[in-house]
């Protein structure tokens, strides 16, 4: 009978059912993931806290941050001292994370993070020239520093990488090589210099956290909301321009303007880490893809639940690096390293 459903009326409503629990089910796994990464950075940057030279219990911590009217010294040492390194580590997580989630959606590549294509070596050797060459320590100095080389580099990454199209594979061997080269002029600089000035330089080339304060995070958290705002519209183009640049000038997405935007955006993320923090290598390489893992999505931008992730990665390394008493960012380059080594020989078992 006409009236009646057919096989193909049953099959096209199981295959909007199929979708619409797929779409429920992608968020709620978000939303989930998000809640315990949020109970993790409360747990350990509380615990962090905890740790110094000054003995302070865990629930001397959390009194200290909630009621005004505890012991002063220990609300001074806490709230004041130790509590600003903790949001640092969040805000440098956060930020890093979602540079190598904008990278690696622009490259479609795991590895098309600002560690491997030279971005943040480029802010590096920015805030190295500001620093070392002209003599200028401020934050805002070390800021435009980092922005300007990092720029730079992207440029040159960008240049000698186009041909006709950008290939993600052209850009990241690109950018190695550009990324080498930037290290080695870095290294000539600081032999060059004189010794308090290359340990100035090599201290803050480390990656630390430790002498932060609410002066510096005050500017820091201001940029950072800016750029995360104007990086909003990155979390629906970018996936799109993962299917290609035709598919995506179908839907109305301009690969080559929504490429400049954002690389531009990448990289000032990664300078506001740099310029304040130093170098905290691997965060932007790791976070994207363990966030895609976690809430079983197709795109390494994975919104709160990515920069949740880079906050989660850099307070449990400080408080690793707080214990061992060295630079956060030994810490990551240690952890990162092995991460890198596991992520190339599983992407060679793929291909072979």
């Amino acid at each position: 009978m006409s009236g009646s459903p057919t096989a193909i009326d049953f099959g096209r409503r199981e295959l909007r059912l199929e979708t619409r629990k797929l779409a429920w089910a992608v968020p709620h796994r978000s939303l989930i993931v998000s809640g315990a990464l949020v109970i993790v950075v409360i747990v350990f940057g509380v615990a962090s806290m905890s740790i110094g030279s000054y003995d302070v219990g865990f629930a001397d911590v959390v009194r200290a941050l909630v009621d005004p009217s505890v012991n002063p010294d220990t609300r001074q040492v806490v709230f004041e001292w130790r509590f600003p390194r903790v949001l640092f580590a969040v805000l440098c997580g956060a930020a890093l994370a979602l540079s190598g989630g904008i990278f690696q959606s622009l490259t479609r590549n795991p590895l098309g993070s600002p560690d491997i294509i030279g971005f943040g070596v480029g802010a590096q050797f920015g805030v190295t020239l500001v620093m070392v060459v002209l003599g200028l320590n401020t934050y805002m100095f070390k800021a435009a520093g980092a922005l300007v080389g990092g720029l730079a580099t992207a440029l040159i990454v960008y240049v000698l990488a186009m041909k006709r199209t950008v290939s993600s594979f052209r850009l990241i061997i690109v950018g190695i090589g550009v990324s080498a080269g930037l290290g080695s002029l870095t290294s000539w600089i600081l032999i060059s210099v004189s010794v308090e000035k290359a340990m100035m330089a090599a201290t803050w080339g480390a990656g630390s956290i430790a002498s932060l304060g609410f002066d510096q995070l005050r500017p820091a958290a201001a940029v950072f909301v800016v750029v995360a705002v104007a990086a909003l519209p990155l979390a629906r183009t970018l996936p799109v321009l993962e299917m290609g640049d035709d598919a995506a000038t179908a839907l109305g997405v301009h690969p080559g303007r929504t490429r400049f935007g954002a690389m531009v955006l990448g990289v000032a993320l990664v300078a506001l880490v740099t310029a304040a923090a130093g170098p905290i290598s691997f965060i932007a390489l790791a976070a994207p893809q363990i966030s895609q893992r976690l809430t079983r999505t197709n795109t390494p931008m994975g919104g709160a639940a990515l920069m949740l992730t880079g906050a989660a990665l850099v307070v449990v390394s400080d408080a690793a690096a707080q214990l061992l008493l060295v630079p956060v960012g030994v810490v990551t380059v240690s952890i990162g390293g092995i991460y890198l080594a596991w992520l190339l020989a599983t992407q060679y078992a793929r291909r072979a």
